[in-house]
């Protein structure tokens, strides 16, 4: 069944006015009228196309700039309109029915892709209201009004048109392509505010194999990982321990950074797991000097000098309380973006406070272990896992060479494999007496790690001929070993596991290399 009315009337809303010049001549030439809203009726205007204004037909001029324009009686009315049902209010109030809409909405999309460049507020403008309303209304009264949301369809079926032989089929068919667009329209508005939710809400909530965990916004933060990012920092405030950095207290310097934050955790998980001072100097996401002494100055400077051109503008962590002598040391030796540690002594803090950028996290007592969950962000995803809280058991540790490690190289290879669990993988450490000479960090080949951790000691001139290796996982080839026993490493404590382990122990045999196999791998992605 077709409609019976005549198509006379079309109005016209586009954002986007690619060959809408040439849609509008081929409507007027149809001798069908045009309706329009202030932007697109002045482009029509300016080349001689006749069309009427929406303001001046609903003698209600656009307001608020521009907000509110298409949402009136006139308009809804001629659009919703049933025949042989509505045409007495029709008349009483002067509605014109309308037969055709072509809309399509504000470039919401662009908008967010730019927004480096664009407000919050500039992307909320950019929320099409009127549009999706007008198309809505068409859809609805497919029957009656056909609605296009893509211009392109206009060639398709002018004929149709011009003759009024467009059916009922067709009619619906660009009905389902309306809702189609309205309803992937509002996805990615939807898809955007989800992703903002976070810098609105005081509490996230996530639930795990039937937990609840709670998430509350102790911050907002100057910037995320780069300047153009927004970023806030949620602890689990009901199950937070103190000596961590979710429940550490900032007693001076700026406000942290989203880095500042990432970085300081890491540094700061690594030294609670040493009983006797240790100091952890952290740059990108990964230790750059680590070591354990019997005083804290003593493992703060082995700490810096076992990688001082990294140690530039990193994070320091401590395990003990920090004095007057080791707070005065770091101010004069280098550049410095964060100081944690339990405890700072008073003569320690006025020493302090002459640098008052440096951000000082005091962190009380430490508790033993993470409690919660271990979670990270993935594109419209969120991977949830237990924390690795693998304890080291080295009376579990197999040793698999024939020559056994020395007492001072065992102890190295603890103090490696503890160490290795805080360095992105691939992860290679090199120690000496308990204070690393060199890592190699986050690199695709285990045998590139080895190389990097090489460099970094032969260029900061450390005596590596004695020292012991800990990588985070198997190798998988026997060249990491080779490299690492050409410049002198005589232990290597690895979890094991490859299927050429009897090749990786050969080498080692070797090179008279000791290895423990410790079956446990530490990956850190």
């Amino acid at each position: 069944m077709l409609p019976t009315n005549l198509i006379k009337n079309a109005l016209i809303s586009v954002s986007d006015k690619e060959n809408i010049l040439t849609i509008a001549q081929t409507l007027i030439t149809n001798k069908i009228k045009l309706f329009s809203t202030d932007g697109t009726a002045t482009i029509l205007k300016k080349n001689n196309i006749p069309v009427t204004e929406i303001s001046n037909y609903t003698k209600f001029p656009e307001i608020m700039n521009g907000r509110v324009k298409t949402l009136h009686p006139k308009i809804m009315g001629g659009i919703l309109r049933r025949q042989n049902q509505d045409e007495k209010t029709m008349k009483l109030y002067d509605i014109l029915p309308i037969d055709i809409v072509i809309v399509n909405f504000y470039p919401f999309n662009k908008i967010i892709q730019n927004i480096s460049k664009n407000s919050i507020n500039d992307i909320i403008e950019n929320i099409d209201i009127g549009g999706p309303t007008l198309v809505r209304a068409a859809a609805k009264n497919y029957q009656n009004v056909i609605v296009i949301v893509d211009i392109n369809d206009v060639k398709k079926i002018i004929e149709s048109i011009k003759n009024n032989t467009i059916n009922i089929e067709n009619r619906f068919n660009l009905a389902s392509k309306a809702f189609e667009y309205t309803s992937s329209y509002e996805k990615m508005i939807s898809e955007y505010f989800i992703q903002k939710i976070i810098f609105i809400k005081t509490i996230v909530i996530i639930y795990f194999q039937k937990n609840t965990f709670f998430f509350y916004k102790k911050q907002d933060l100057r910037y995320g990982e780069n300047h153009h990012q927004q970023a806030s920092f949620y602890i689990e405030k009901h199950i937070c321990q103190s000596g961590t950095i979710s429940t550490a207290k900032q007693i001076q310097g700026k406000t942290l950074s989203y880095n500042n934050i990432a970085d300081a955790d890491i540094a700061l998980e690594c030294v609670k797991k040493f009983k006797t001072p240790a100091c952890a100097i952290v740059k990108h996401g990964n230790p750059c000097g680590v070591a354990v002494s019997n005083c804290i100055l003593k493992a703060y400077l082995s700490a810096y000098y076992a990688d001082p051109i990294s140690a530039f503008g990193g994070i320091i962590a401590f395990n003990d309380i920090l004095d007057m002598k080791t707070a005065k040391t770091i101010i004069d030796t280098q550049f410095i973006e964060v100081i944690i540690a339990p405890e700072i002594n008073i003569f320690a803090k006025k020493i302090l406070q002459t640098k008052k950028n440096i951000r000082i996290l005091t962190t009380g007592k430490f508790k033993n272990e993470k409690i919660g969950l271990d979670l990270k962000r993935i594109t419209n995803g969120l991977l949830v896992q237990e924390y690795d809280l693998d304890n080291i058991d080295h009376k579990e540790w197999i040793i698999v060479t024939k020559r056994i490690p020395t007492k001072i190289e065992f102890k190295d290879a603890i103090f490696c494999w503890t160490v290795a669990k805080f360095v992105k993988s691939n992860a290679i450490v090199y120690g000496r007496n308990q204070v690393t000479i060199g890592i190699g960090a986050g690199q695709m080949s285990r045998i590139y790690s080895t190389k990097l951790a090489n460099i970094k000691a032969q260029d900061q001139g450390h005596k590596i001929i004695g020292a012991t290796m800990a990588s985070d996982a198997f190798f998988p080839f026997r060249d990491g070993i080779d490299s690492a026993a050409s410049i002198g490493i005589k232990c290597i404590v690895q979890p094991g596991g490859s299927i050429r382990d009897q090749e990786i122990i050969q080498a080692a045999n070797e090179h008279d290399i000791a290895m423990i196999f410790t079956n446990q791998r530490h990956f850190k992605h």
